[in-house]
Formats: C-alpha cells, structure tokens, sequence
C-alpha cells in the first residue's frame, strides 16, 4: 500500500466534506447542494463513501476523490493537498527510498506465502482423513454448513511438526521467511516446527481482504491455550485488525449498524444465518483504532460480547474506548448555578445486548435467528447497561458507593446530544441511587473533559481517522487500468500521438487528464502529458526530473512498473494497441458507473419535482449513453495502428 493509498484508508470522505458541506444520507450515500457554485433548489452533489468519490451533477460537473475536493475547496495543487491530508491523517510524508520499496515487495510476498498455506489447511480439511475430526467438530458441534467453510476459507492444521513446514518447503519457500508470516516457532536452539497443530484454522484478512495471519482454535479439549493468532509482525497487528470487516463492511453500511461479538464463531454463524453485519476483535478488548475503522461505516454500534465475567469486563472497556475514539460535537449549556461552560456530545449510538441462558452469539442464532435479531433490537443505551453493572450486588445505602458509581456513570449522560433522553436519563440515575439530579450536576460538571473540536484540514490531526475501504469495486478496477496506461506513458510517452490519432479516427475524444479518476494518477498525468509540450529535455528525462523533484510520487511509477517488452511474443505495436484498449475499456467503465451515480441522484430526489433539474440530468444522461455507444463500437473491432 502506497502513501497516497494508505491516506485515503485512513481518511473518511463524509468527515471531510460535512466540515463545509450540509450532507444528508440518502441510502448507502450522501446528498448536499455542491459548495462550487449557486444553487439551492435541488441537492445535485453526492457523495459516494464505498468508492471515496464525489460528483456534482448540477452545473459544475465536477467529481473525483478527497484530494480531488480539498484541491477545489481550498485552491490548492496536488502536493499541498497531500500535505494536508497526510497531517489530517497522522501520516508523515517520505520519499519512496530503497528500502520502503523492498517494505512493500517484502509485505507482498508474505502475503503470497499465507495465501499458498490458506490453500494447503484447506486441503487438509476437506481430503484427508485426519480433517474428519474437524469437519465433523464444525458441522456437527458448531452447526457450519459446507459453503460456509468455503466462503470463510476455514482449514484444518495436522497434528504434525513439519506438515506446513514440509509443503511449503516444497514450494521454494525459505523457512526464515516461514517464521516470519508466523506460521513456524523458532527454539533457542534454532529448531523449528509449525507453529499451528490439530487446530481449526481461521484466516484473518485486513479490510481490504488482503492475508493477514491466522487464528488456530484447540480440537481436544485438554490443549491449551484453546485459541492462538499468528504473532505481531509487518502484516499482523492484531489490534487493528477486526475479523470479518472485509465480509461485514457492505452489510454495515447498508443496514446503518454494526454488531460486534467475541469471536471467530460468533462471528461466522451469524453472518451464516443472514446477519452478515458482525464483526470481532477476535477475543481482546476493543481498540481505538478498531473503532475508528467502523466509524468509517456507521456511527450505530452494539456490543453483543460473550456473558460471562471477561466478556463483561471487555464490553466495559469497550464502551470506554468507543466513547474515546468517536467524534464529540461542543454544546454550550448553562449549570445550576448559571455559569456557562461547553458540554460535549458524543455523535454515535452505543447499545449492549443482553445475551440469555449465558449462551454465546453463534449458539443463540442456531438456537432461532429471530430471538438473535430481536436481542439485537432490544438492545440497551450504553447508560442503563453500565448502572446495571456497577449496581449489581453493591450497598447503595453506602455514600461512598454511591459517589464511586456517580462519578463513573454520569459522565456517559453528557455525550447524549437528545435533551429529553439525556434528562431522561439522569433522572433514572437519581432514582436508583436515591440522590437529588441537582446534587449530581454540581458534583461532575467540574470534571467535565473539554470537548473536541473538529480541525480544519489545514491543521494537524495526530489522532488517525475512520479507515476508508479500498473497495474493489467499479472504481477500483478504473484505477488500476489506470495506473497499466501510466506505466506504459511513462517510459513511452510519444506514444500518446498515436493513440489520440486512432480515438479520432473512432470518433472519440483525444487522450486527456480528465480520462484518469484518482487525483494522483491525473497529477501523474499531466507531468507525461507536459513533457511533450516542452523543449528544454527529453520527455523521458523530464518525467524522471519531476518524479524526483516530487519524490512522493515515484511510488506511483514504482508501485506499478510497466512490464519489460517480451521480444518473442509483444512487439512495440502490440503493447501500443493493448494500451489504446486500455484507454477506450477505462472510459466505458468510467462512464458506466457514471450512468449509475445518475440512476441513483434520480432515484434519491423521485419525490421532488424539478423540471429544470430533471432535464439538465436527462441531457447529460442522454449523452453519457451516446459517448458509450461509441466506445462499444470502437471496443467489438481489432485495434490496429500503423
């Protein structure tokens, strides 16, 4: 992942454009009037957070990615944009050295290695017969249908020392690479052996779906410890890591909520059993970034953790750190005694499920999906979960007990931004610990934390933000043609002479900046592009001289190197006219997720009657169909160049 790449990961888009922009959710996306010209009849700008992309569809017609509109919004180039945002994002800025680039190839190949012993647990599981056992403990105990193994890619560990060790061996794979994805311990004595054995395995992936390590749980009950993970390592941290994010994202999004539930299993028979938006923390306490990585996707959480004493404990904490890790907004209010002071308010809905019988999620939805879906729905506020918990069992006839309680359950109150739930709540509190509001008030207001504030773009951030997804989705696919076209300009760049020679004589328009999507591939661009309209070196030399100058972006050049011309089977035309289809295939994928983005403004504003709106869409809607016709008919013939 490239800086540009792990900038967009980190950022929210939402966040960014609510600072100056009135957004309303409209779906799975976000409506507002476009900040770039007048208008306020008909909300035409959107903003899509799966793809991290805006467009207006009013007068301006403008669209592009976070970089794309922070350049727009604040009239800056490209390379202060990124600064920007690299200080938004806690990310500091460096050049692409050696040794980042062997970073990359390394984190690469790593994740090759796991993806090769993924293939090789599976293997295990489903052909041989010591996975009998596991199959059977998966179906029969833990009620996992076979499609589910596969989607979840579960796997069977031998009980061996040397089974994976042995495979992958075989498939050239040094072992000190072996210890480093974690799937061999070392011994002082610098023996090895595999790491995981007779175990179920669990692949965990990132949020990007990329392999990331394993999770191993116990098959005979007298092993311990019962669940091991991969160790920390360049790919594996499992504090940032929320297992199933990859599979649960959409489903988070479209139903506005996230469910997060202990374990591998909770996790995999839920979505089993059609409730595909839990995630885990995979047995540990929830971390900051973890939440932030959700707040990406929803501001609704429920923590549905395991009954008994830990997984109390750990929704305690969790609840603590989602208080911490979420956005706060600053409400100025007076106190009973008519000072003001700033009050903040936590913008998000914390729910604990109460979960029967100590049963654990997995058991609960095999048992009856409904009663999961209604425990979910009865899910308690953050506030009368937490007075449960430090009421239970304790004197409250005991001042001392009471002030314990007050101090740590009154603070939640002031993140409620809804004035008769908060007051609501604060009475309840009064009545079961038998005290005067008033009295609460004037004891807590004092310690208040001062409230948040959100930064402008300008300033430094050092606290990371949501996580955006890299989906690979429509857009994703348009910028890695992209970035193949780039590569291929950029070590030929008079090349694009003949490609804007053939678009014309198809009908179509020459080459352009506006052809690329992402912000930093149109940068990347307009260098090539410029080095044909200038005298002073030669296009190849300029490009290198500029790519240096703005050192960040050799990243982009070398993260996706063109590929070295094979003499005996792609002459310089053929890789020219594969290359003119690249750029006709990345303009009929760009204009038909342009056609979608328009069925979806129609669809949103169906109730509000425009005239003058509506036929500005139609117009551009009729010509989007037009431009794509003729790419289709550019696309069935051969390309030939001469």
């Amino acid at each position: 992942m490239n800086t540009i790449d792990e900038i967009k990961n980190q950022l929210d888009i939402v966040d960014i454009i609510s600072e100056s922009v009135k957004l309303r959710r409209s779906g799975k996306n976000y409506t507002g009037f476009c900040p770039f010209h007048a208008n306020t009849r008909t909300p035409a700008f959107v903003v899509f957070p799966e793809t991290g992309t805006w467009r207006c569809f009013g007068e301006c017609n403008e669209g592009g990615d976070v970089f794309r509109f922070v350049m727009k919004k604040e009239g800056v180039d490209f390379r202060e944009a990124l600064k920007m945002l690299a200080n938004r994002a806690g990310i500091q800025l460096e050049p692409l050295t050696p040794q980042k680039i062997e970073r990359n190839e390394r984190e690469d190949y790593l994740r090759k290695l796991l993806e090769e012993a993924v293939i090789f647990y599976r293997h295990q599981l489903m052909n041989t017969d010591s996975g009998k056992k596991a199959r059977a403990y998966l179906r029969e105990k833990r009620g996992i249908n076979p499609k589910t193994e596969e989607v979840w890619e579960l796997g069977y560990a031998p009980k061996s020392w040397d089974a994976v060790l042995n495979y992958l061996k075989n498939k050239g794979y040094p072992v000190k690479d072996m210890i480093e994805a974690g799937l061999l311990t070392e011994k002082q004595d610098g023996k090895v052996y595999d790491r995981f054995r007779h175990r179920v395995m669990f692949p965990i992936r990132n949020i990007s779906g990329q392999m990331a390590g394993f999770g191993g749980r116990v098959l005979n009950p007298d092993d311990v410890p019962k669940f091991i993970n991969s160790p920390q390592s360049i790919l594996f941290n499992k504090s940032s890591i929320l297992y199933g994010l990859d599979k649960a994202r959409k489903s988070i999004r479209s139903s506005n909520q996230a469910v997060i539930v202990e374990g591998y299993f909770d996790v995999i028979v839920v979505h089993q059993e059609g409730f595909q938006n839990a995630v885990s923390p995979m047995g540990t306490a929830l971390t900051e970034v973890q939440m932030r990585m959700l707040k990406r996707f929803t501001r609704n959480f429920v923590m549905a953790l395991d009954p008994d004493a830990a997984g109390q404990k750990a929704t305690l904490r969790g609840l603590e750190v989602a208080r911490g890790a979420l956005d706060h907004t600053s409400d100025p209010v007076f106190d009973s005694r008519g000072l003001l002071h700033h009050e903040s308010r936590l913008q998000a809905d914390l729910r604990v499920s109460t979960l029967p019988d100590e049963l654990d999620p997995d058991e609960i939805v095999l048992r009856d999906p409904n009663d999961w879906e209604q425990i979910i729905k009865t899910a308690k506020p953050i506030i009368y979960h937490v007075l449960d918990s430090l009421t239970a069992g304790q004197d409250l006839d005991d001042p001392k007990v009471k002030s314990t309680i007050i101090s740590q359950i009154f603070p939640l109150t002031m993140d409620i931004s809804n004035i008769p739930e908060r007051d609501a709540y604060r009475q309840q509190i009064a009545r079961v610990l038998k005290v005067d509001e008033r009295v609460l008030l004037d004891m807590v207001i004092p310690k208040t934390r001062k409230p948040k504030s959100r930064k402008k773009i300008q300033q430094t951030d050092n606290q990371p933000a949501s996580t955006v997804s890299l989906l690979f989705n429509e857009y994703k696919k348009i910028d890695l043609v992209d970035q193949e076209i780039l590569a291929y300009l950029s070590k030929l760049p008079e090349s694009k002479y003949k490609i804007d020679r053939f678009l014309r004589s198809s009908g179509l328009n020459h080459l352009t900046v506006s052809d690329f999507t992402s912000t930093e591939n149109q940068h990347l661009a307009k260098l090539i592009f410029d080095s044909l309209s200038q005298d002073d070196l030669d296009p190849v030399d300029y490009i290198t001289l500029k790519v240096e100058e703005e050192s960040i972006l050799t990243e982009i050049d070398h993260s996706h190197p063109p590929a070295k011309p094979d003499e005996k089977k792609n002459s310089e035309l053929r890789q020219l006219e594969e290359t003119t289809r690249l750029v006709m295939q990345t303009r009929q994928l760009s204009i038909n997720q342009q056609i979608k983005d328009f069925q979806f403004l129609q669809s949103s504003q169906n109730e509000e009657n425009n005239g003058e709106q509506d036929t500005v869409l139609q117009k551009r809607l009729l010509d989007l169909i037009k431009r794509r016709g003729l790419l289709d008919r550019a696309l069935s013939k051969p390309v030939n160049i001469k």
